[in-house]
């Protein structure tokens, strides 16, 4: 009796756009078929691996929602985009809390002054059947560091910011949420999906850095790093 394992890969990128910056997200279907005179059969094959819980897609969390209806609670919430100067003005005038949602290292290289940060999404951490598959797609793609959704994102942006405070959400590209001819719905980004995340958990006072913290520090804006605050 001779058998084939075949795998599928299947892929949404979240943010819909390609760049180092985009969640991506992968899985795989893993099918073995054994040849025998009564014919073919399809089964799971562990293949020596300890599986905890099937490799099939989770259920889709609010940060996987259709990036269309995000958009339209954002403006329903009239969450405002800013431009980079603008946001320097509201936090210096206004108390405006900067919150950077980028990967704890890249926050730690540079951001604005007093920002507070809490990652979106994190590095992979778990070792199910899921996650392993997870791995292995991101792998197919060149990508060796996969990152998935942060589950304490809001539990932890409750833990360090009221919810009555006036936020400005930032990430490196920024995204945008005005219309354009190739982009009719506006672009999706990290700091957008977590302004989402943000309005959804009560808080009323919810802003977006357009252009991203590229543009801050492409506009020479002040600039603070881990580095610099030890010393």
């Amino acid at each position: 009796m001779a058998s084939l394992t075949s795998i599928s890969l299947h892929s949404s990128s979240l943010l819909g756009f390609a760049s180092k910056h985009d969640h991506t997200s992968c899985w795989f279907t893993v099918r073995s078929v054994r040849s025998s005179r009564q014919g073919l059969s399809s089964q799971t094959v562990p293949r020596g691996l300890k599986i905890r819980s099937a490799a099939t897609k989770q259920a889709k969390t609010p940060a996987e929602e259709d990036w269309k209806i995000k958009r339209e609670l954002l403006l329903q919430k009239k969450v405002r985009s800013v431009d980079a100067k603008e946001a320097l003005r509201l936090q210096k005038e206004n108390n405006f809390v900067i919150l950077d949602v980028r990967p704890v290292a890249e926050f730690k290289e540079a951001h604005p002054p007093n920002a507070v940060n809490v990652q979106i999404y994190r590095l992979i951490k778990e070792w199910t059947a899921w996650d392993i598959a997870r791995r292995a797609a991101f792998a197919f793609f060149g990508i060796f560091a996969g990152t998935e959704e942060n589950p304490e994102f809001i539990q932890t942006v409750e833990s360090k910011i009221d919810k009555k405070a006036k936020i400005i959400v930032a990430c490196a590209s920024g995204g945008t949420m005005r219309p354009t001819q190739n982009l009719p719905e506006g672009q999706q980004s990290r700091s957008l999906i977590a302004a989402y995340l943000l309005v959804l958990n009560g808080y009323t006072n919810v802003f977006h850095l357009e252009g991203g913290l590229y543009s801050w520090f492409k506009e020479g804006l002040p600039v603070e790093s881990e580095e610099e605050e030890k010393e």
